[in-house]
Order: C-alpha cells, then structure tokens, then sequence
C-alpha cells in the first residue's frame, strides 16, 4: 500500500469519527459558521467541528505548518477534499479571507506580515472583507479613487468602497487604494489591509431585492493605517489585485463544491419533484435538468483542473475567467430549473410546511442574478476570455 493510499484510510477514519452526524447534512441558510473575533455556533456539533478542524489544521490544509497550515501536499489536499464530498462533511468554516487573501499573502507579503496575519486567519480568528470596488469603479476597477496618502508612519485613507460582502460583519479588510495620484491609473495603486474598528470606518449595509443583504457601503474619513500594512509594494498593488480576483473567482466556485447555502442539488430535487414525468413538458424539464447536471459536472472537474495548475504554479487565469463565468451562468439557469420543477412549492418565503431550503430557494434564485455580476460581471469575462484567451484584438 503506497503512501498516499495509507493518507486516504487515515484521513477517512479520521473525519468518520470527528464529523458529528448533523454535519454531514445539507446546509441551511442560517447555519453558516463563519471564522472571526467572535464566532458564533447554533448548536454543539458546530462548535465540536470547528474545533477538530482548527485543531488539525485543515481549515488550510495546504498551507505551511509554520502559519497554521496542515502542510498536506497537492495530492493529499485532493484526497481530503474528496473523503470530505464522500461524508457529505459541512465546510468548518466560511472563512473568504482564506480562499482569497491568504494565497497573496503567502506569495507576496513580507515575513512578519505572514507571522501576523496567516496563523490567525488559519485559526478561524479573522473575518476578512474586500474593498475593491467603489461606485464609479465597479468593472473599470483601475478607475478607483478612494486615496491613501502617507503621513509619517501610517497612511490617511479617505474615499468609499461599494458592494463590500459581509463588511458589518468583519473584522479587518484588504483594500486597493490610490498612494500614486499622479501616476497611470494601474500603476498608483497599492494593496492595504486594515482593521475595521479603526477610528473613521463607517459601514452601512445595502438592502437587497432578496431580502438578504450581505452587501455593504464603506466609508473612511482620515483613517489611520500603519504603513507596515501595506502588502508588496508602494504602487505595486494592481499585479497583487489581480491575483487575489483570480483567487476570487475560483473561490466563488467553491459554493458549489461545498455544499453552501447557494448550492441547491439539482438531482434531489428532481428525484423529489419529477421522478416519473407525466406529460411531454415535464419530459422535456426533465432532460434540461440531466443535461444541467451533466454541466455541473463537467465544471467540478474543470475546477479541480483549475486547482491543480495553482499548485503547480501555473498560469490559470484564463481558465479561472472561463469557471467563473460558467459556474455563474450555470447557476442562474439551475435555480430556473428549479422554480419550474418545484411549481408552487418554490414560492416559500416564509412559513410552515416547507423545507428549509424551500424557503431559502426563492432568495437564492434572486442572487443567483447577484452572483453573476460579483466578482467581475459575465460581460467583464467575455472581454476578459476574449482578450487574454483567445487573444482576439480590440474592437476598433
């Protein structure tokens, strides 16, 4: 028995005895743990996860054990990932700052920056937002004004960012910000992170047609961040930008393989509400949905794609365009499918006799539209797939 055969039995023990029961059930809306000063737990297990997983250092297995990482190889992350699918395992933790900040870090931040901020983070104790776009810097995002002007050791920030997710809710944020005002519009930016308890940060959440709002307005007024807070360069920021988006963008992806509140499984419910098609139209439903699965699939295995040119330090970024823009059209269409499917039943907001996610399900078909406009909208990844991609010329 090879090395990794051995990994794969320990690693299936291991999650059979520490993944409590109601752990291995889909997840609901109001279930999510999310990694922060102040974690919250609805119940026991939750917390009895949280701790194992922290404990074992599989919040970031890939990462090094020196910042709080399992220092598992590529191999083993894959055969984790999978015994995790195979329990049906809830994510630990919803923790953004790891799947999309923590890879910058550990490739461009300085070594006390990493000792700072890496093993917290891979402990579950920061709750990261993002401050990237603004409201007249949204898919133009090298148009940002918000400024960062240095003042003896710290830098003065003032300006606003727009569309932040969970910004109420985190602790610290990693911003672009404008160092170089006289300089072309990529090359005078900069990448900061600051905590949002800073004197001069003022959040207000944005109220959403779905009723959920995760999305926020930061504003700063002379805040004061330490210059050592810069990450990578003065004016170096965009490279460092379009990094962590790329990171972003296989992130978003992760909704779908983790059993996320956005991820609804298209099979059981069609088992549930289709199983034996009585008219020509259910048949057809019926055969969009299998092709619908059918694509889910292909993008699962695209994404593990994805995953392994990462880790072998590989240029992704045209795939990680083309993931992002599937997987968000894909899901928009899935939750389509779904309200046809479920008929009535799929008009649940509130009240008794539904299924949770029921409920949850008309919610998520309106952010399904959200989702493909976050993190680069699906006309941005055209241009982006076009230009970077297939290498096509600019429109004249």
């Amino acid at each position: 028995m090879n090395e990794l055969e051995v990994f794969r039995q320990e690693t299936r023990a291991w999650l059979e005895a520490n993944c409590p029961a109601s752990m291995r059930t889909p997840m609901p809306s109001d279930e999510m743990v999310w990694g922060g000063r102040t974690v919250e737990f609805k119940h026991e297990d939750q917390r009895l996860w949280f701790e194992r997983m922290r404990d074992k250092g599989w919040f970031c297995p890939d990462w090094p054990v020196e910042y709080g990482g399992g220092g598992l190889s590529p191999q083993q992350v894959a055969i984790l990932d999978a015994e995790m699918r195979r329990l049906h395992c809830r994510p630990p933790q919803i923790n953004l700052g790891i799947w999309m900040l923590g890879p910058v870090l550990l490739e461009f931040a300085s070594e006390q920056q990493k000792q700072q901020f890496l093993p917290p983070m891979a402990g579950g104790e920061i709750r990261w937002c993002q401050g990237f776009s603004e409201p007249n810097a949204g898919s133009d995002l090298a148009s940002l004004r918000t400024s960062a002007v240095v003042d003896g050791e710290d830098f003065v920030v003032n300006g606003t960012k727009i569309w932040t997710s969970y910004g109420n809710k985190s602790d610290w944020m990693y911003a672009l910000v404008r160092t170089g005002p006289m300089e072309p519009k990529q090359a005078g930016i900069s990448l900061i992170v600051l905590d949002m308890a800073s004197p001069g940060v003022t959040v207000s959440p944005i109220d959403l047609i779905s009723g959920k709002s995760s999305f926020c307005q930061v504003f700063f007024d002379n805040v004061r961040v330490p210059r050592s807070q810069l990450i990578g360069e003065l004016n170096g920021g965009w490279p460092l930008g379009k990094a962590l988006l790329q990171h972003e963008r296989s992130a978003m992806s992760k909704f779908s393989e983790s059993a996320l509140p956005t991820h609804f499984d298209l099979g059981e419910f069609l088992g549930k509400y289709l199983a034996s098609p009585q008219t020509t139209a259910e048949t057809v439903l019926q055969q969009r949905a299998v092709v619908c699965l059918m694509q889910e699939e292909s993008f699962r295995l695209t994404n593990q794609r994805i995953y392994q040119t990462l880790r072998a330090r590989q240029d992704a970024s045209g795939l990680m365009a083309i993931a992002k823009l599937v997987h968000t059209e894909q899901e928009r269409s899935k939750f389509e499918l779904l309200l046809e499917i479920m008929g009535n039943h799929a008009m649940g907001w509130q009240g008794e006799g539904f299924d949770q996610r029921e409920l949850d399900l008309t919610g998520a078909w309106l952010m399904s539209f959200a989702q493909t406009i976050a993190g680069g909208s699906s006309e941005v990844q055209l241009n982006v797939i076009a230009k970077r991609v297939l290498g096509l010329p600019e429109a004249k």
